[in-house]
C-alpha cells in the first residue's frame, strides 16, 4: 500500500523563534491527534534543521526533509548544502525541483536528475516536484510537458531506486493566480503520472509511488482531493505554517 504523506514547505519564512513555536505546536498536536498511519515530514529552512529535529525527537512517522540539495557531493560550491551534509544531520527528506528554485534559480531538468541521484546516493528519499504553468495549461499541453519533466529527470534511474520517490505535482497555474484546480484535474494529472510510470517501469512500481498534490491544499479543500484514488497527500505551502490548519490537512485522509 502507498504511504499517505502530508508534507510541510516553510519556504522562506520563520525566525529561530517563530520556527521552534511552530514546531512545538505542530508536534504536541501529532501526539494528541494524529492517525499513526500517515507520514508527516517538516520542510523548513535549511538553518532550522538541528533545532527542528531536536524538537521533533522519535516520534513514529515524522520526520525532517530539506528545501534542496546541491547537485554536488562536496567541494567549493559556497552556499549550497549537500545531500551527505543533510544526511549527517538527521533529514531523511529532500524536495528537488520546486517550481519556485525551476523559476527563480532556472534549474532544468538534466540539473534535477543529477540532485536526485545524489540525494538517493546519501540515503535521502527524494520528494521530486512537476507541474505546469498556466500558458501550458490553456494550450491543452500540460500532459505532455509534466511526462517530459518525469522523463528527462527521472528515467535513467533503476527500477530499484525510482520506486523510493515521491512525487509531487504542481498546478503552478492555480497557485497565486486566483485560478482553482479541482479535485478532477487533480486525478486526472496524478492519474497520467502514474501511467507514465508504469509504461516505463511497470504497474507494480507505478502503484508504489505516492504522488502528492502541490496547489494550495487547504483544510477546506484537502478531504476532497485526498479522496481521489491517485492522490496519496500533499506538498503543503502556506497552510503549513499554521499549525492548527496543517494538523486539519493531517487528518483529511
Amino acid at each position: 500500500m502507498r504511504k499517505k504523506i502530508v508534507a510541510g514547505n516553510w519556504k522562506m519564512n520563520c525566525t529561530f523563534d517563530e520556527g521552534q513555536k511552530l514546531t512545538s505546536e505542530i508536534v504536541n498536536m501529532i501526539k494528541d491527534e494524529r492517525s499513526k498511519d500517515v507520514t508527516v515530514i517538516l520542510n523548513p529552512p535549511f538553518v532550522h534543521i538541528p533545532s527542528v529535529k531536536k524538537l521533533v525527537g522519535e516520534i513514529s512517522n515524522l520526520f525532517v526533509g530539506a528545501q534542496d540539495c546541491s547537485d554536488q557531493e562536496s567541494g567549493a560550491y559556497t552556499g549550497q548544502v549537500s545531500a551527505k551534509i543533510l544526511n549527517s544531520f538527521g533529514v531523511k527528506y529532500v524536495i528537488i525541483g520546486h517550481s519556485e528554485r525551476r523559476e527563480f534559480c532556472s534549474e532544468g531538468n538534466d540539473l534535477l536528475a543529477n540532485k536526485v541521484k545524489q540525494a538517493l546516493q546519501n540515503g535521502l528519499t527524494p520528494i521530486f516536484c512537476c507541474g505546469e504553468s498556466l500558458d501550458i495549461r490553456e494550450n491543452g499541453s500540460h500532459e505532455g510537458f509534466v511526462t517530459q519533466q518525469l522523463t528527462e529527470s527521472l528515467f535513467d534511474l533503476s527500477p530499484e531506486d525510482i520506486s523510493k520517490l515521491v512525487i509531487a505535482y504542481e498546478p503552478i497555474w492555480a497557485i497565486g493566480t486566483g485560478k482553482t484546480a479541482s479535485s478532477d484535474q487533480a486525478q486526472e494529472m496524478h492519474a497520467a503520472i502514474r501511467t507514465h510510470l508504469a509504461n516505463k517501469y511497470g504497474q507494480e512500481i507505478a502503484d508504489g509511488i505516492s504522488i502528492l498534490y502541490g496547489g494550495s491544499c487547504k483544510p477546506d479543500n484537502a478531504q476532497e482531493i485526498f479522496s481521489k484514488p491517485d492522490v496519496d497527500g500533499g506538498l503543503i505551502g502556506g497552510a503549513s505554517l499554521k499549525s492548527r490548519d496543517f494538523m486539519d490537512i493531517i487528518k483529511s485522509f
